[in-house]
């Protein structure tokens, strides 16, 4: 993976701090040259790698992307699935089988009505793995090494103990895609965990990791200690504790830590992009020296 990932929460008016300013990244981006204008911004950078949820307007911007193959040859897309607030919108406006009806493809509709919803219990996991299908379509032709599962899923097996769908998940990404299958959680420590009681040794984890302990479930030396532990690959996100710190305080604390291979930010402006890559070049410079 890419030291630096630019990711799309900006783009959608994802703001965990403030719904003004959620409101007014909302208004800047309600176009779709808006936000490709701004990951082109990145790009510049060096931000060859964007992290992105599967958000209905990802359909136009992957497929602009898509339709300028050249420009975007080394340009690579991590999905995050599945789009929660798009289900449950669905749920609310269409009911509960209407939304299975509009997102899950194929004859395991007709299967469905036929068996009930005795047969989604029955069958979780191919219910699973069409679902992550339909979501990933709006990808097909591009790069997508890395395809991780959203927090709000990961965190809900979880607390449900259904370990054994994190290796169904593991399989299918794998088999079907050749991708690398990841992790988004809040919890990062217990996940790591309980993924290798399940056999999945090493894994692509991405986490709030920061020097205020903003949304690390655990608390931060049980983080630095899974860190230090090398049984994870981390992507560190939300490392401005959602827009408190000090980017230069937040990125010394976060560029210091041991098995942070990544770096996840956002950012609207070309301004914003480059002090966040400047510094993260710069504070690993200096972290890499004193190692050496």
């Amino acid at each position: 993976m890419n030291r630096i990932l630019f990711g799309d929460n900006q783009f959608f008016g994802v703001n965990h701090v403030s719904d003004e300013k959620a409101r007014q990244q909302s208004m800047l981006f309600r176009d779709d040259i808006s936000i490709l204008n701004t990951i082109d911004h990145a790009v510049s950078e060096g931000c060859n790698t964007f992290m992105c949820t599967t958000h209905d307007r990802m359909i136009n911007i992957a497929n602009l992307i898509r339709n300028d193959s050249e420009k975007y040859d080394d340009f690579e897309i991590f999905p995050c699935l599945p789009y929660a607030h798009k289900y449950a919108n669905a749920v609310t406006e269409l009911g509960i089988m209407g939304a299975i009806r509009q997102y899950v493809p194929g004859n395991f509709i007709s299967s469905l009505f036929k068996g009930g919803y005795a047969l989604v219990s029955k069958d979780h996991v191919k219910m699973m793995e069409l679902m992550i299908d339909a979501e990933l379509k709006m990808f097909k032709g591009l790069s997508t090494p890395v395809i991780f599962l959203q927090n709000v899923v990961t965190d809900l097996l979880l607390g449900l103990g259904m370990k054994e769908l994190f290796m169904a998940f593991d399989n299918h990404i794998r088999k079907k895609y050749g991708s690398e299958p990841a992790y988004i959680t809040m919890n990062m420590p217990k996940l790591v965990d309980v993924l290798a009681s399940q056999g999945i040794h090493h894994p692509i984890v991405c986490s709030s990791i920061n020097h205020e302990g903003f949304r690390m479930s655990g608390g931060i030396e049980l983080y630095e200690k899974t860190l230090k532990s090398g049984r994870v690959r981390a992507i560190a996100m939300q490392i401005f504790s959602g827009g408190t710190s000090s980017p230069a305080q937040a990125l010394e604390y976060v560029c210091s830590l041991p098995n942070v291979e990544s770096i996840l930010f956002g950012a609207s402006s070309r301004n914003n992009i480059r002090e966040t890559v400047s510094l993260i070049h710069h504070y690993d410079k200096l972290f890499n020296s004193k190692s050496a």
